[in-house]
């Protein structure tokens, strides 16, 4: 596709949001064609999120140009959407480092800059956030403050948003909270409440003179506060009566708006200003369209989520040839899955909005019945895979690690308590690169760990991770937890015979008599590497052992390595502060064993964005750093 040539002649005027109040209302269609340009042209060169914030340009130049931003607060909800907002406040130029290490951040962040209020890496926490802000501005009396939340983007089948909305109807507050409803989260949006969001209808000329005499009656005195609420109430059910349709949101006493067009930039900023002082909670329903304005991203915007580079002029991706390389462990995971379906029709899937991402949509294209998206909803995916299992199901549930922290207690609560067989299968476990800390799914180890009754298992490579997917669904294996990393494995040849391993064994891959090293996953091919590298350069013997599960511990390998070695480095792909190291550390201070134990992992930090490789590089977890600590075990 052709894209018309851009001067930037407004854009270039603006560094910050106080620059583009200063223009004229007729203006801001060319201020949104100039940014929505200048997004594909960036991010065609250097990856990132993309059709999320094509679909928000109007949306974010209409809240800067009514908002007095940045002390009236927007919160962004999944911070993909914000790419305009980062270029309008003070970015603009640094934006050619987004997501690049020692760069700006790959989402919205207030230590980036104080236009970012909160942070915003995963779905459905704007409402709540919002509400806290509006709440904390009426208790320090800055009654001229206004508080934005920004939902779409398939977050609204998050539980926390409605948990948020819940406290906002009842809550004093005027929060405006602004759905953006895009029919999508990264794959199209499914559930009860896509179909509502698309349906609703309210009338924009009944707000309108709703509001206006809502002021009149309290100037006149006649309205106060708890008489409002009952006149809502009221007025809500004659609306629905007449509509033969209930509204949700005025259902819980929250002000309705819309639905209203979100890309005519002026008529949503009249829409803002005319609704900005109005008191109370109310919500503005805007219909968008994902990827707006890039032919390519509006027809599939679920694959120019974040496309990889691009040609900004023609839309044709620029994709490196991968044939000769091995495949995504996410792949493998997809073809292992429809594989063992075959072989057990017990066997379901469910992952939580991510089935392209974790490659569930490879048995849902094979068997649909058999395959559940339950939608932005992390605590519910786990519930919903145990009371299936509970009925005799073997779920195979597959949440990206960082997410399945916001199912904790669901994991504890409705499967491990139990013992209920589903396998937790933790796509994009350890450091994951650019998408930063938000995303880095490094505390899983240390956060399972504790938890009865669960097998907590992590694969040295493709062959590992089928065979660990075939043990998980053999009879009574219970709660079964497997980990793997974002990106591809180590072996061209990846197929294998499904063949059980048995719980809690690990394996001694290489001999040695000077240091032991114990790795967890696929970090352990780094540390062969370092280990290969250290013997050659310091001349020691340095035995490996791939643990292969952190719980249960493979006892009988770790007496022997206590038994014959003084030196252990461990090796994780995890925080070290109760994650693997800690789990040999506290089995050899256990059993009176007194090795020096060094572990290798990630530091008791939020570790910043950039290639995995760099961040290994960072946290010392590259083949330079294992071995370079290998070489001080040895100069001791």
């Amino acid at each position: 596709m052709d894209t018309d040539l851009t001067t930037y002649s407004l854009l270039n005027s603006i560094t910050t949001p106080e620059d583009l109040r200063k223009l004229r209302v007729e203006q801001l269609p060319e201020v949104c064609k100039e940014l929505r340009q200048d997004i594909i042209e960036e991010v065609a060169r250097n990856p990132g999120h993309f059709a999320a914030s094509l679909g928000t340009v109007e949306l974010t130049v209409a809240l800067h140009y009514v908002y007095n931003t940045p002390y009236d607060r927007i919160v962004w909800d999944v911070g993909h959407q914000a790419y305009g907002h980062k270029i309008l406040t003070g970015r603009r130029d640094a934006f050619s480092t987004n997501r690049r290490f020692k760069g700006i951040k790959p989402f919205p962040s207030p230590e980036e800059s104080e236009y970012d209020t909160f942070a915003c890496g995963h779905a459905s926490n704007s409402i709540s956030a919002a509400l806290g802000m509006c709440v904390a501005a009426r208790q320090k009396g800055e009654t001229d403050r206004r508080v934005v939340a920004v939902i779409g983007d398939g977050s609204m089948s998050g539980g926390l948003a409605f948990e948020g909305l819940n406290n906002a109807s009842s809550t004093p507050n005027d929060l405006l909270i602004i759905l953006n409803d895009n029919d999508m989260a990264i794959d199209r949006s499914v559930g009860g409440m896509k179909q509502y969001l698309f349906n609703l209808t309210t009338s924009n000329r009944y707000n309108q003179l709703r509001f206006k005499m809502s002021r009149i009656l309290f100037k006149m005195g006649i309205l106060n506060e708890e008489r409002r609420k009952a006149l809502i109430r009221f007025a809500n059910s004659l609306k629905s009566m007449a509509a033969q349709q209930q509204n949700i949101f005025e259902g819980m006493n929250i002000r309705y708006f819309g639905p209203i067009d979100g890309h005519d930039v002026k008529n949503l900023a009249r829409v803002l200003h005319d609704i900005k002082d109005l008191k109370g909670p109310k919500i503005l329903h805007l219909h968008t369209t994902k990827g707006k304005g890039f032919e390519p991203a509006e027809k599939d915007p679920g694959v120019w989520h974040a496309p990889g580079k691009f040609n900004p002029d023609t839309g044709e991706r620029i994709l490196a040839d991968t044939s000769h390389l091995p495949p995504l462990y996410q792949d493998v995971f997809g073809e292992t899955l429809v594989e063992l379906a075959r072989q057990n029709p017990r066997i379901v899937g469910v992952t939580p909005a991510m089935p392209t991402g974790c490659s569930m949509n490879k048995l849902m294209e094979t068997m649909p019945d058999r395959a559940f998206d339950v939608g932005i909803a992390e605590g519910h995916a786990a519930t919903f895979s145990g009371g299936m299992a509970k009925e005799g199901l073997q779920p195979f549930c597959n949440i990206y690690s960082s997410f399945m922290q916001r199912a904790y207690d669901n994991v504890i609560h409705d499967i491990a308590l139990l013992r209920l067989p589903v396998v937790l299968c933790l796509d994009r476990a350890g450091l994951v690169g650019e998408d930063g800390p938000t995303h880095h799914g490094v505390f899983d180890l240390a956060y399972f760990r504790p938890i009865p009754n669960l097998t907590i298992a992590s694969p040295l490579d493709e062959h590992e991770l089928r065979r660990l997917m075939y043990t998980a669904q053999l009879p009574d294996k219970g709660p079964f937890v497997i980990r793997y990393p974002r990106g591809r494995g180590v072996l061209l040849d990846w197929r294998c015979p499904l063949e059980e391993i048995p719980v809690g064994k690990g394996r001694r891959l290489k001999d040695g008599t000077d240091i032991a090293v114990v790795t967890l996953g696929p970090i352990g091919n780094i540390a062969a590497r370092a280990i290969a590298r250290a013997e050659k350069e310091q001349g020691l013997s340095i035995a490996h052992y791939d643990l292969r599960f952190l719980k249960p511990l493979d006892e009988e390998m770790l007496h022997e390595i206590g038994q014959r070695f003084q030196r252990i480095v461990t090796v994780e792909d995890g925080v070290i502060s109760g994650g693997m190291g800690s789990a040999v550390l506290e089995f050899m201070a256990d059993h009176g064993y007194k090795p020096d134990v060094r572990r290798i992992g990630v530091p008791d930090q939020f570790i910043e964005h950039g290639t995995v490789a760099e961040l290994y590089h960072l946290c010392g977890m590259d083949e330079e750093g294992i071995c370079h600590q290998l070489s001080m075990n040895n100069r001791q």
